[in-house]
């Protein structure tokens, strides 16, 4: 059994001794150990990660810290996570092979994990700053979102295969924290880590902490996501834990894993997507210059629900083996239509469910600790808090009127007549 004082941080000559000292790993890398060139490219909030090639080929290696990277060693924060991040990793490989990177070596003690590089892809936020289009993006994406669930939910497992699920991922809640803190509380107070484009949003900050409907709107989210284990999530799946080349996706970082509403990642997909549409104005060289990415990004938005909907609803027609909605009380031909009916009923709730956690996901990417490259990219600081007013009162909208965005067209044609809105902003 590792022992806590087994951990320490592997800078570069301990991590290429370490990695030498694994005989798979070695004869993967290949070549003398000594000339292995490492590179340390974490640009996420939390982590270490190295890319590390040998003459046959090459690695990449992630190391939790014992604090939030971001903030430093005032924040600490549990090892664990690296257990979880390779317990979900695992999972997701048997669910939605081939959407996950190739696990290759794990050592708990460490919290150390090595994976295969995946190259030549890129971060796909970035990719989305530069308005590059990913024709494969939608298929993968939509498969990953629905296969993960669907297998971890009452739909396909047992009441006790389910609470097992649960359990396995129960001690992640430091992981969770984060999320209830700085999604779903600390944009709406006065919270020191708390940041937006100041002085011209200084007003809508103001707003987000006065606001008592949006504090009810987003309250009801948090307690939604704390008390409703509905299947395994990424937990945070977004533009930036997504890896992509132009015909192939991997999804990557799923330290936050939990049993949490579906609704949650869904929500995090579509948010990240529409924050690119709106920041896309701040990155045009030439007016309408993308205009074409413009039009691909919320095309995407609509399919990846209208995809992800008819994966899920397919596998719940075939595979539906879980617990939940035993097929003895749907027998016949009005069984049928009337679970029919009840499948299309729980896909709006969790249509509306996604609307409220997109809602969120924007509002804190602005005004919370950790922002998006997307806005944050963006020189001039008034265009960039144009961009960000446009995104925040869509998602102010979401988040209030979940209800009149009945179809995801609602949502993307509402984003279409806010391109061009022109905020009042602070002085």
């Amino acid at each position: 059994m590792a022992q806590a004082g087994d951990y320490r941080i592997l800078h570069e000559a301990d991590l290429r001794d370490y990695l030498a000292g694994v005989p798979d790993l070695n004869a993967l890398l290949g070549g003398d150990p000594a000339v292995w060139p490492i590179t340390e490219v974490g640009d996420g909030n939390l982590n270490l990660v190295f890319i590390v090639k040998g003459a046959k080929g090459g690695v990449a290696v992630k190391q939790a810290l014992p604090y939030v990277r971001l903030v430093g060693e005032s924040w600490p924060l549990p090892l664990s996570r690296a257990h979880y991040e390779f317990l979900a990793l695992s999972r997701q490989a048997e669910l939605a092979p081939g959407l996950v990177p190739a696990l290759l070596h794990h050592n708990e003690a460490l919290a150390l994990t090595v994976m295969e590089l995946l190259e030549p892809h890129i971060i796909m936020r970035k990719g989305m700053v530069a308005a590059t289009q990913y024709p494969g993006f939608v298929d993968d994406i939509t498969t990953f979102m629905a296969r993960t669930p669907f297998f971890t939910s009452d739909l396909a497992r047992s009441a006790a295969e389910k609470k097992q699920g649960i359990a396995a991922f129960a001690g992640n809640h430091a992981l969770c924290k984060i999320t209830e803190d700085l999604i779903f509380t600390d944009p709406y107070r006065v919270a020191e880590q708390n940041r937006w484009t100041a002085p011209y949003l200084d007003a809508l900050a103001a707003e987000l902490r006065d606001n008592m409907e949006l504090h009810v709107a987003v309250s009801r989210l948090k307690l939604k996501f704390m008390a409703s284990p509905e299947a395994l999530l990424h937990g945070d799946l977004h533009t930036g834990s997504i890896m992509v080349t132009e015909r192939q996706m991997r999804v990557i970082d799923p330290e936050f894993a939990f049993y949490g509403p579906m609704g949650f990642d869904i929500g995090a997909v579509l948010a990240n997507l529409l924050m690119a549409y709106f920041a896309s104005a701040g990155h045009e060289r030439a007016p309408g210059d993308r205009q074409a990415f413009e039009g691909w990004v919320l095309e995407t938005v609509e399919k990846v629900w209208a995809e992800f909907a008819r994966k899920f609803l397919d596998l719940w027609r075939a595979g539906a083996t879980g617990d939940a909605y035993p097929a003895s009380l749907f027998a016949g031909e009005t069984g049928a239509a009337r679970l029919e009916a009840e499948r299309q009923a729980y896909m709006q709730r969790l249509f509306a469910d996604a609307v409220g956690f997109a809602a969120a996901k924007t509002i804190r990417r602005i005004f919370g600790l950790a922002h998006n490259i997307d806005f944050e990219l963006i020189e001039d600081s008034k265009k960039r808090a144009i961009c960000e007013a446009r995104a925040v009162r869509l998602a102010r909208a979401m988040m209030l009127e979940t209800a009149a965005f009945r179809t995801v067209a609602d949502v993307t044609g509402t984003a279409r007549k806010l391109r061009d809105w022109m905020p009042e902003l602070s002085d």
